[in-house]
């Protein structure tokens, strides 16, 4: 088969029999070609033997969890995209997750349809062979610079003044570029669901962004909104050096 027409390669890596028999059914009905292992230590050697385009890894497994798999997987070099399950909702842990190499996340219980729509949207981002956006220091789109140990964005190499709520929005946001962004979503990512705060949240930070970026709504070189779905990054965004 033409490589360019072949179903996307996914490795499913969860213990729960339930889950993978189930799940892998919704893939491949998707359209995807599914591998499955039952937990870490299986999964690291089903990498070497399949090749997958990308992983779907469950955090809570016997034996090897998930964050030690994809731990190693990024020690060793490969840079295979990742999304990981995990059923622990704090910002600080989903953040975590990004800095160790994730290339998304999704809280369990999740609806099927919601993973298929992150894995296609990681598989475009993704680029063979290199290191994802999310295990990026630096974020760059344009004359936009996002550190994100510094927590410290630059315009055309001049810093610009941001609360700490915008910074994490604007990395939320340029982690998963031209992708289509729910207000609930937002809200999720940087407040977390046990924040008492609602989407007009959300809004509030976006209008910071878009005034300090000098970004137009109207013709937005950064942040577009799409009515009645949400926010999209619409600038290329690179790992900056």
């Amino acid at each position: 088969m033409d490589d360019k027409k072949r179903p996307a390669r996914i490795l499913l890596v969860d213990d729960d029999l339930a889950i993978t028999e189930n799940l892998a059914a919704f893939l491949e009905r998707a359209g995807f070609g599914v591998t499955v292992a039952e937990d870490g230590m299986v999964a690291l050697n089903r990498v070497k033997e399949c090749v997958p385009d990308l992983i779907v890894l469950d955090v809570l497994m016997p034996r090897m969890d998930g964050r030690e798999v994809l731990r190693r997987l990024r020690q060793s070099g490969n840079w295979t995209p990742v999304i990981l399950l995990t059923q622990v909702g704090a910002p600080a842990e989903r953040a975590g997750a990004l800095d160790e190499g994730a290339d998304d996340y999704l809280g369990k219980p999740f609806e099927p349809y919601e993973l298929v729509a992150r894995m296609r949207a990681v598989l475009r981002r993704s680029r063979a062979g290199t290191p994802s956006l999310a295990g990026a220091r630096l974020l760059c789109a344009g004359s936009l610079a996002l550190d994100r140990q510094a927590r410290r964005a630059t315009l055309s190499g001049r810093e610009i003044a941001l609360t700490t709520k915008a910074i994490s929005m604007l990395e939320y946001l340029m982690l998963h570029s031209e992708e289509v962004l729910t207000r609930e979503r937002l809200l999720d990512a940087v407040w977390g669901w046990d924040y008492p705060a609602a989407t007009r949240a959300v809004d509030t930070r976006i209008a910071e962004l878009r005034r300090v970026l000098k970004d137009d709504a109207e013709t937005p070189k950064y942040i577009e909104t799409l009515i009645g779905q949400g926010y999209r990054f619409v600038e290329h965004v690179e790992v900056g050096k």
